[in-house]
């Protein structure tokens, strides 16, 4: 694995995608003076695509060899993993191994279990004209693969999509946030001595290394991060009509229900909101919810904080801090929507913003307009279930909805009247501890879809594939010109496909 470092640290911004660096030497991270004037990274990935053309990782041999290294990496350092992310947000030992390396590691096993079957080709049904040929579906590599992450899981949501591009075969350059400086370190430093350092290169930096690595052509490239900056890298992307993967956020709805369990509600709504600090793409964004249960839902939700936090959270050790200064400021703005019913207390030092419920919160307000990604509950009235399925469908369709009530038909009614990337039933975020079920967005929250299989399915090309023998030309013949009504005839009766159960009425 092949590491290129820049001292740059540089927040995310638009216009910070401008091509005014000078290039590096792929092995050292120096400045090239030979190469002036051209991107720095073309020779890197130009390396990792002889590498794919060689066909290092074609093999299930290679393939399982590089996720084994990659499992002994969360298991030889487990401490330092713990360690940078601490250092990074102050996420909790629990929530960090949970969440960095369980969950990742999770993944690894499954696809080394299941990973020999996936690779088979698929063969699949023929019609009458090709009974003696073979039709199959074969899953191939894309080839070289860009992983863009976030700052807010920093190792899970780089680590589980390459999970995915090895298990299907790709070359992957990886790209680690540099907000989260401690981990990118980590990723930049440690993870190379795991990998082949001919499949597999590490880049650090800011926006401006990633406009400059977006301007080479991937033939895979899966970004995390906000709307705003998925769009640059779709037009990105597009220029070299490079398929890709969106994985965005975004506001998560929560109906609450008359009826239910009230303190299970509180206590799930309060773990899913303040887990990482609110800082988590699935976590509840806001409550809807009646006058009524808003009103017996505060106390509820005050005692969850105290059970979980004590009487002053910024004491706790189980509560994580805010990742920057600008996240701080931030969220910290968005308090003044609505009134603050509970919590509100922040610590510009510590990066510290309290477990936070608002009330009379209008949808106008700034913390019904961005995604929160911070520990503050929004919560908004409405009269019944109708009115909030309307509410959730008037805005941008979320990454996750969650009700919560003892009635079943009111769970599937919000799931039929509603559109997510998933779905949560009497629980939330708990749907990503599953490797079976698929994790993505769906428009504003996202394109595409991985974990577990999904992951191989989203990194490989399924390639259709017909296998003919040269022999019977006089069956090809009836596709030849002169064309005649017997060979339509001929041609339809052995390649048309009925309905199942269908009939014709003389």
């Amino acid at each position: 694995m092949i590491v290129c470092r820049s001292k740059t640290r540089l927040t995310e911004a638009t216009n910070a995608f401008k091509d005014n660096s000078v290039p590096q030497n792929r092995d050292t991270g120096k400045m090239d003076s030979k190469a002036a004037g051209m991107n720095p990274y073309v020779g890197l990935v130009s390396s990792l695509r002889d590498a794919w053309l060689a066909g290092k990782m074609r093999t299930v041999e290679q393939r399982v060899s590089q996720l084994e290294a990659l499992g002994r990496f969360l298991d030889d350092k487990k401490q330092p993993i713990l360690d940078a992310v601490a250092s990074d947000m102050r996420k909790p030992p629990f929530e960090a191994e949970l969440s960095e390396i369980i969950l990742v590691r999770n993944e690894v096993n499954h696809v080394l279990n299941n990973l020999s079957s996936w690779m088979k080709d698929e063969f699949v049904d023929k019609n009458l004209v090709t009974q003696l040929d073979t039709a199959f579906i074969r899953k191939e590599p894309y080839g070289v693969v860009l992983i863009i992450g976030p700052w807010n899981y920093p190792l899970h949501l780089i680590l589980i999509p390459l999970v995915g591009a090895i298990a299907a075969g790709n070359c992957v350059l990886i790209k680690p946030s540099e907000i989260s400086s401690s981990t990118e370190t980590l990723v930049a430093e440690v993870l190379p001595t795991y990998l082949d350092r001919d499949c597999f290169a590490v880049v650090t930096g800011g926006p401006e290394e990633t406009s400059q690595l977006l301007e080479n052509k991937f033939d895979y490239i899966f970004f995390t991060g906000s709307p705003r900056v998925g769009k640059i890298v779709m037009a990105a992307a597009a220029k070299h009509l490079t398929p890709l993967t969106l994985e965005l956020g975004g506001k998560n709805p929560c109906y609450v229900a008359d009826e239910c369990d009230l303190q299970n509600v509180a206590n799930r709504l309060v773990w899913g909101r303040c887990f990482n600090a609110g800082q988590t793409c699935l976590a509840p964004d806001y409550v809807l919810c009646s006058m009524e249960m808003q009103e017996k839902l505060l106390p509820a939700l005050r005692r969850a904080i105290t059970d979980f936090f004590g009487p002053n959270p910024q004491e706790s050790p189980d509560f994580a801090r805010i990742i920057s200064d600008r996240e701080f400021q931030r969220i910290r703005a968005l308090l003044g929507s609505g009134r603050v019913a509970i919590g509100g207390q922040t610590d510009e030092r510590e990066r510290y913003v309290a477990p936070t419920v608002l009330v009379d919160v209008q949808p106008s307000e700034p913390a019904m307009q961005e995604e929160i990604f911070g520990p503050i509950l929004p919560i908004v009235t409405v009269g019944n279930v109708d009115e909030a399925i309307a509410f959730i469908n008037s805005r941008e369709r979320p990454l996750a909805v969650y009700v919560f009530t003892s009635n079943n038909k009111l769970v599937h009614r919000v799931l039929e009247r509603t559109s997510s990337g998933g779905f949560g039933g009497n629980d939330a975020m708990m749907q990503m501890m599953l490797v079976s079920l698929p994790f993505g967005g769906i428009g504003n929250s996202g394109l595409g879809l991985y974990h577990g299989k999904f992951s191989f399915d989203t990194f490989s090309h399924h390639r259709a594939c017909l296998l003919r023998n040269m022999g019977l030309e006089a069956m090809n013949a009836l596709r030849y010109p002169p064309y005649t009504e017997r060979k339509m005839g001929l041609v339809l009766s052995t390649s048309r496909i009925k309905r199942s159960g269908s009939c014709t009425l003389l």
